[in-house]
């Protein structure tokens, strides 16, 4: 349920802009206002509800509002991905050994028929043959 939260949080470009500020450290609101050119009550919103999803922690120092990312949940998607990753890796390791034959000329790949592909194309621009 949390990564789904998480996913959530991150589907809204306007939050996605905000995690990427902050992967290079915490920022204050104003801050993010000023990248972002939304106004303050947008970007608190969106800190909300990344705030309820637990991608962000905040920290007061004196009148500013500190926002920081919080690792847990990322790491949660990027553990979820890799299951997916091995998946590319399988498929990919395939069509490398099926490439592979190809080169050695083990599987033959069919001759596109000449004729045919005239026909074709005089078929496509109204000619007959």
């Amino acid at each position: 349920m949390a990564m789904m939260a998480t996913l959530r949080a991150l589907a809204e470009p306007n939050r996605f802009q905000i995690v990427e500020l902050l992967r290079s450290g915490p920022r204050p609101v104003g801050d993010m206002v000023n990248r972002l050119g939304l106004r303050q009550p947008q970007v608190s919103k969106h800190l909300r509800v990344l705030s309820d999803a637990g991608l962000v922690d905040v920290r007061v120092d004196a009148q500013r509002r500190i926002y920081a990312l919080r690792p847990a949940p990322l790491q949660e998607l990027e553990v979820w991905l890799e299951r997916c990753r091995h998946l590319w890796e399988g498929n990919f390791q395939r069509l490398d050994a099926v490439l592979d034959k190809m080169k050695v000329g083990e599987i033959k790949t069919k001759p596109r028929d000449k004729k045919t592909k005239e026909g074709n194309l005089r078929r496509n621009k109204g000619e007959h043959s």
